[in-house]
């Protein structure tokens, strides 16, 4: 985590100004969005994972369709950062903010994704990526006609901040959060549940047009990341998934519990 980042959790600097300031008229050089993606790569990712979903979104900065997104809105130019997450703090930023004006642009970030080693990061907190990105948002430089955080996981908020806290916080400074679930593999492990879409859609995404997009199939990976780009760049949601659902709201307290239960458990 930068010092910035830091200064603004710490309260030494304001997190962010007011919900007006997802509107255009800052002090920071105009955009049509501000884009963060935050990328999961906890200990409970394996490897080959790791390198796809890497790949995954380098090869969608690449792609005609979400280059043309990046660049196709009022002022022609989006602010972008991909960094990727573990436990609270722990943040590794592959990309710092960058401004996209063009097809080259993208091109270079998704040089930059590639180049950088892949390793995973300790922890769990979904709620520590988020505040990441709204104290980056704050003093990045960029004024942001609309704000977006992306953000990929493969389990629940287990440390940190309460998940739901932390979506309400960026809620109200106007930060609309979208869900990329993993639910390639069958729930294992100490701090795994079922319906971990579900738990997204309830505890994670924030926004009018936010949505969850859940990868089921390693193989969609790379098609899915980039449908998401493409979607929340332009502001919209994919159609409404039909599914049954267990229960009707999700615990969005399920992965601390979770950690308590198995911390009270070790010798």
């Amino acid at each position: 985590m930068t010092f910035r980042t830091l200064a603004v959790l710490a309260g030494l600097l304001p997190l962010a100004g007011p919900p007006a300031l997802s509107q255009s008229g800052g002090s920071g050089v105009p955009v049509d969005l501000e884009l963060a993606l935050a990328v999961d790569t906890s200990r409970s990712m394996d490897l080959d994972e790791l390198h796809l979903q890497r790949e995954g979104y380098a090869a969608a900065l690449e792609h005609p369709a979400v280059t043309s997104a990046l660049v196709m809105g009022r002022l022609g130019r989006t602010a972008l950062t991909y960094y990727e997450w573990g436990g609270p703090g722990n943040i590794r930023v592959i990309v710092d903010w960058t401004l996209i004006e063009s097809p080259e642009d993208a091109r270079a970030a998704a040089r930059r994704l590639r180049e950088a080693p892949i390793t995973n990061l300790r922890g769990t907190s979904i709620s520590g990526a988020m505040e990441h990105a709204a104290a980056e948002m704050a003093l990045n430089g960029f004024d942001g006609t609309r704000r977006v955080v992306d953000i990929s996981g493969d389990g629940p908020n287990n440390r940190g901040t309460p998940v739901a806290e932390a979506r309400d916080r960026l809620a109200a400074l106007g930060i609309e959060v979208n869900g990329l679930p993993f639910m390639v593999k069958d729930p294992y492990g100490s701090y795994a549940i079922p319906d971990l879409d579900f738990y997204y859609e309830d505890c994670v995404i924030t926004g009018e047009s936010a949505f969850v997009i859940p990868i089921q199939e390693m193989d969609r990976l790379i098609g899915s990341i980039r449908q998401k780009l493409v979607l929340e760049i332009s502001g919209l949601a994919p159609p409404a998934r039909a599914r049954l659902r267990r229960v009707s709201t999700t615990d969005c307290m399920i992965g601390e519990r979770l950690r308590r239960r198995w911390d009270q458990d070790l010798p």
